[in-house]
């Protein structure tokens, strides 16, 4: 047969199978044979060039997945597919993700043929993808067609990232036309200097301009590159306003890393060059700000001495620290109630302004102010409910099941996809899927989706979607008890409380079993391979690398001896072994040993590490919740915050719990700042 005849031939035949496909398969039987079917037709659908999966495919007609083969067939062959081929499936699987996959490969693929034609027809300029949307645009070119700049081009330019090669035609031509002149590329040059610190694309953009402003822009990428190296160097540049910002950009940039030697960098050219008002604030508050984030002596007075047009939440918030890190409560208070309304009202800062007041014998105002946060089931308010011997506030609420939705759902073609993925363990499609398919629901139907969701086992998509309103009160979803036996066993078994137990899997992975984070941290519990590798030999346990990870049972049985092993290591402590188990020991170790007199709570939020400081209270305040989800009742916060140094033993079942109340719905409605949602 003819190869033309022949790819005919398969479209018909993809046709021919698309046609009953919108009908899931509903008998338990034929979907458990098309699961043990599919896996197998796919991979020979996307390895063999034969196309013999096709007649393998019979009796997958009906199945959620079916798609998939014919896209996986034609992502394989990708180079010799037609036109008409990509229409066909795209007319077979409208309004799908394998077609709008198809559809983005087969672009791709065009451009590379630069059938630029075929390219504008099948282009749909609602795309995001900035290759493709460049892939157009050179299309347009390539067909004689003129761009309008301001529309077409400047937008694409404007970008603080580095563009795809796909934008260099359009890019060749804006500057033929003499579009890209001196102030835009400097736009673009400061857009990627203070919004990605994106060296490279600066130093990609020099050679656009000449002579001093090309050097400027040479100086401003190693200001962002190697900025010890640029403030070495600075010496020998020209006191411009360019240079300027150059030096002020290193000296921000080295403080990160190195606040004494940016404040000594800045004693010595503050007096050579002249830079203006708003270069020396900058500088002035980054010395400032990172002196404090060490702790340095000086960096309260400093902190102190910015001027009031310099200030900003950041540094606000490092006065308060660094007043509180020294014991001085009276200056706490001051860079409390310095803060502007805005910020001054997170429960944090109420929280601790309650407690300078306590502490400054104003106890009729602070008592006010805990029973105010006392209401927000967050770490702050059950912290303040503890002072004051109130009641925790938790308001939980059940998401109410519509059964005319969930048919409804149940024949979405796109979420049946997800669930199907999520069925056969294939996750990442999974989410695809899930996200494709969310986007054309209404909120009402993602709540509904999210239910069916969790009633297949499918609990991270509550987790992920309730964090915000009214949704905070949906604590059986967004707080599953999933696991219950393994927990309870593996927590006792690693001298730890499976509350805790519970709290430390919320706050790592949201229930995500394969998350895996980019410091290389696997399953529920995230560990790292190493760390696995060293309690698996200790317990005997079998284990043979980091795959093993996304086992669920191993994850949490070695997880769970990990989480002990913190403990252990700072006497029990859970408050200390969270943070260790975020940061590692060694900081916490540091951290302990400059401020170990400081009272638990004013320790924590002196914690340097943004993200450990919001991680111990998050998980501190998600073992509040699974103890009440638990027991129905409450081990307090309080007594789960030991002073450093002193003993801590786990809860039993049979210790005293505080019950929880509700007030009227106006009183307990949850502040967004409420255990919110976050992998670690």
């Amino acid at each position: 047969m003819p190869r033309h005849s022949s790819l005919l031939f398969f479209v018909a035949l993809l046709l021919a199978f698309a046609a009953p496909a919108v009908q899931a398969a509903t008998d338990d039987g034929e979907l458990a044979r098309q699961r043990d079917q599919f896996p197998a037709v796919w991979e020979m659908a996307k390895r063999d060039p034969t196309e013999s999966w096709a007649r393998l495919a019979a009796g997958l007609e009906s199945y959620p997945l079916y798609p998939y083969l014919g896209l996986a067939s034609m992502q394989r062959r990708i180079a010799q597919l037609t036109r008409e081929e990509a229409d066909a499936f795209l007319k077979a699987w409208p309004d799908s993700l394998p077609a709008a996959t198809l559809r983005e490969a087969f672009l791709l693929e065009l451009a590379k043929r630069e059938d630029w034609k075929n390219y504008l027809a099948l282009y749909d300029d609602t795309t995001h993808s900035r290759e493709l949307r460049c892939d157009a645009l050179q299309a347009h070119l390539a067909l004689g067609e003129k761009l309008d700049f301001e529309k077409d081009v400047e937008p694409l330019w404007l970008s603080a990232n580095a563009l795809p090669a796909a934008c260099d035609a359009a890019a060749r031509w804006a500057q033929d036309q003499g579009k890209l002149t001196s102030a835009l590329v400097w736009q673009r040059i400061e857009l990627a200097s203070a919004k990605a610190f994106n060296a490279g694309v600066i130093a990609a953009l020099a050679p656009l301009l000449d002579g001093a402003e090309r050097e400027a822009a040479e100086h401003t990428a190693l200001a962002l590159h190697d900025p010890a190296v640029a403030l070495k160097h600075a010496s020998g540049w020209p006191d411009a306003p360019r240079s300027r910002t150059a030096i002020t950009l290193a000296i921000e940039r080295l403080a990160r890393h190195d606040a004494d030697d940016a404040d000594a960098q800045w004693s010595r050219l503050s007096t050579q060059f002249h830079f203006d008002a708003a270069q020396r604030g900058r500088a002035l508050r980054a010395i400032a700000l990172y002196r404090a984030t060490s702790y340095s002596p000086d960096a309260l007075s400093r902190l102190t001495a910015l001027p009031a047009d310099l200030a900003d939440d950041t540094t606000r918030e490092w006065r308060v620290r660094s007043a509180l890190a020294t014991g001085d409560f009276k200056a706490t208070l001051a860079a409390l109630e310095i803060m502007p309304e805005v910020q001054r009202n997170d429960a944090r800062w109420r929280y601790l302004r309650a407690r300078m007041l306590a502490k400054l014998g104003r106890g009729d105002e602070a008592t006010a102010l805990f029973r105010a946060l006392a209401s927000e089931a967050n770490f702050y308010g059950f912290l303040a409910a503890d002072q004051i011997g109130a009641a925790y506030t938790i308001c939980a609420t059940e998401l109410v099941e519509d059964k005319t939705a969930e048919d409804a759902l149940h024949k979405d073609p796109n979420l049946s996809r997800a669930f199907e993925f999520f069925a056969i363990d294939r996750l990442t499609e999974a989410r695809r899927e899930w996200d494709f398919a969310m986007q054309s629901l209404s909120a009402e139907q993602r709540r509904q989706a999210i239910a069916l969701a969790e009633r297949a086992g499918w609990i991270d998509r509550a987790v992920y979607a309730f964090n915000r309103g009214e949704d905070l009160r949906l604590y059986t979803l967004r707080f599953p008890l999933v696991r219950r036996e393994q927990i309870l066993r593996d927590a006792r078994a690693g001298g730890v409380d499976p509350a805790w137990a519970y709290a430390i899997i919320r706050a790592e992975s949201a229930w995500t079993t394969d998350a895996k984070s980019a410091a290389n941290a696997y399953g529920l519990m995230q560990l790292l391979p190493g760390t696995a590798a060293r309690l698996a030999r200790e317990r005997q346990l079998s284990y043979s690398g980091a795959a093993d990870l996304l086992d669920p049972d191993l994850n949490i049985q070695l997880g769970t001896l990990y989480l002990g092993q913190m403990a252990a290591r700072y006497d029990g402590s859970p408050w200390l072994a969270s943070a260790a188990y975020n940061a590692g020991p060694d900081p916490v170790t540091r951290w302990v040993d400059a401020r170990d007199s400081l009272d638990p709570d004013f320790f924590i939020e002196t914690i340097p590490y943004k993200e450990t400081r919001e991680y111990v209270s998050r998980v501190l305040a998600f073992s509040v919740i699974y103890d009440w989800r638990l027991h129905g009742a409450v081990q307090t916060l309080s007594s789960r915050l030991p002073r450093i140094g002193q003993a801590y033993d786990p809860p039993g079942d049979k210790v005293m719990r505080r019950a929880v109340a509700c007030p009227a719905a106006k009183e307990a409605a949850p502040s967004t700042a409420a255990v919110s949602q976050k992998r670690g």
